[in-house]
Formats: structure tokens, C-alpha cells, sequence
């Protein structure tokens, strides 16, 4: 049954791609589901990604927040941590801001939403060429027919179409691999947001790029929740990007074994920091509230 009801927010992260982020939120203007929040989480860019972010703001039928971090290195499980504890959505939505959503993107995730669960979906990949063509000539691909992606796997734009194959969403099928926690990436996974304040959300333990989502399905799942195939219903489309620096992966693969190994569920640098300094904030405004207007904000 969908729950109409169901409070969500989309966290979308990004860094100093203003362009790229600019074709990925024209996707979420054009969803068909509107009743959700969308928060730009920003690990540190310029005033340019800034003033793409009011643009859109501006545009858009939903709120929209930006959430900003100080550049100091790969720190996506930070800022995602930081929009996670800015929200109080009952839903999340983690995404990446070079993933464009097909049009029933956000309304997919809250079909196929259950308790108990966490979604994980995968993408498309586009080549390097066309993702030129689409940012210079703004091809809005997120309103693409099938024949549309067919071609353009002819012409060698993408990597596969299988992702855009839809199937019945019967829900034991999804369920085949409940503790599978290879291929689930922030790109396209979403939880409840009470299990996932429950593991602490992300772990920013890890230094750099790599494997911080591996972390959190691996604790979600010894939790206890399920991973729910979201394949064959939300895919992403991946524009393409230089690798990031991959220098820590070795250091990070060491701490994700010994996560494997271990049998904590909480991340042990989580979201709890930011929500601790909400709660402070909070009670100041509580306690200098006087009468019509508050002291400190």
C-alpha cells in the first residue's frame, strides 16, 4: 500500500559541480511525486554551487535546503550526516549529485518503502562523450522513452539497459537477498530514518573516498533490517566523472573487514554529533525565548 502520508527527504550530495548538479535537480522538478524535501549536501563548494542551488530554490514546488561543510577533503559521510540530522522526514533518499532521477524516482522509493526494510538501487552508466553533449546542450534525459535509450545504446552512450527494464513489484521477489550488502551504494538507497539514526547513520571514521556506504548497509543489516531489491524500478543515471583520489581505499578496505568482523551496529563517528548540537541549540532557544521572539536565532 502506498503511504501517501509518508514524509521524505531526498539528500543529494555534491562538490564543486555546479553544472552536473544543475542537470540532476531539473530531474527532480520533473518528478511526479512532489511531496518530499530536497537537501543539497555540500562538502565544501564555491559560491557558484551556491547560487545553482537559490536558482533552483526559486523553481521549485518543494522546499529545498543547503547544507554546507567546510572543504577539507572527501567527507561525503559527514555532510550526509549533517542533512541527515537537518531533517525530520520519516524517509530518506541518499543520492549523489551526478545521478540524474527518471521521473518516478522519489514516488518508486515510497511504493516500494517497508518497514523492517532498506531500498537499494542501482544506475546507469553514460559515457564520457555524451555526458558532454548532455551538460553543453542541457538534454533533458530524465524525460527519455525507452526508444529514446535504445538508440543510445546503439551509439555506444551507455553502458547497459537493463537497469530501465521494469518489473512487477512483488515483494518477496525483492527480498531474495535480504542480507546482500555488495552493490548497495549511497547513490540509490534509502531507509526510515529512525534505522538509520538507530546505526548512528554514516560512519566518518573513514578517510576519503570509499566504501563509508559498504559500512552503513553492513550495520543496517545487522540490525536487522532487510535489503529490499529496488532494481528494475528507481534506477539513477550516472553522468560520467573522473575517479576520485583513491589513495585511503586500502586503509578503508582494512576498517570495512574489520567491521565484517566485528558486531557493533552504531557508527562509531555518526550522526549523534550533529544531533547533539541541534538538541543544545534547541534548548538555548527555549530558554531566552521571550514571548514573540527568540534571542539567539
Amino acid at each position: 500500500m502506498v503511504r501517501a502520508d509518508l514524509r521524505i527527504a531526498v539528500i543529494v550530495t555534491t562538490y564543486n559541480s555546479p553544472a552536473v548538479l544543475a542537470s540532476v535537480l531539473e530531474g527532480y522538478l520533473a518528478q511526479t511525486d512532489h511531496n518530499f524535501e530536497l537537501f543539497v549536501a555540500d562538502d565544501g563548494s564555491t559560491s557558484e554551487t551556491s547560487q545553482v542551488v537559490k536558482q533552483f530554490q526559486a523553481r521549485a514546488t518543494f522546499p529545498m535546503h543547503h547544507i554546507w561543510q567546510e572543504d577539507v577533503g572527501f567527507r561525503a559521510a559527514g555532510i550526509r550526516n549533517r542533512a541527515l540530522a537537518a531533517t525530520n522526514a520519516d524517509y530518506v533518499i541518499f543520492t549523489d549529485g551526478d545521478c540524474i532521477p527518471l521521473t518516478d524516482f522519489v514516488a518508486t522509493h515510497r511504493r516500494l518503502s517497508e518497514a523492517g526494510c532498506f531500498l537499494s538501487g542501482n544506475r546507469m552508466l553514460l559515457s564520457q562523450t555524451f555526458t558532454k553533449q548532455l551538460l553543453d546542450e542541457k538534454i533533458p534525459v530524465h524525460l527519455w522513452r525507452f526508444g529514446d535509450w535504445m538508440s543510445a545504446r546503439l551509439r555506444g552512450q551507455i553502458n547497459r539497459l537493463l537497469p530501465l527494464l521494469r518489473l512487477p513489484n512483488f515483494s518477496a521477489l525483492r527480498k531474495l537477498s535480504p542480507k546482500r550488502w555488495k552493490g548497495a551504494k549511497t547513490c540509490n538507497i534509502s531507509a526510515f530514518r529512525e534505522d538509520l539514526l538507530r546505526v548512528n547513520g554514516l560512519d566518518e571514521s573513514y578517510t576519503g573516498w570509499g566504501l563509508e556506504d559498504s559500512d552503513l548497509v553492513i550495520r543496517l543489516i545487522r540490525a536487522g533490517l532487510i535489503n529490499k531489491s529496488a532494481r528494475f524500478a528507481a534506477p539513477v543515471l550516472h553522468l560520467w566523472h573522473k575517479e576520485n583520489d583513491r589513495s585511503h581505499l586500502e586503509e578503508n578496505q582494512r576498517r570495512l573487514q574489520q567491521v565484517i568482523n566485528a558486531t557493533h551496529i552504531r557508527a562509531f563517528k555518526g550522526v549523534d554529533q550533529y544531533l547533539l548540537v541541534a538538541t543544545v541549540q534547541a534548548d538555548i532557544c527555549h530558554l531566552f525565548w521571550k514571548g514573540s521572539s527568540c534571542l539567539c536565532c
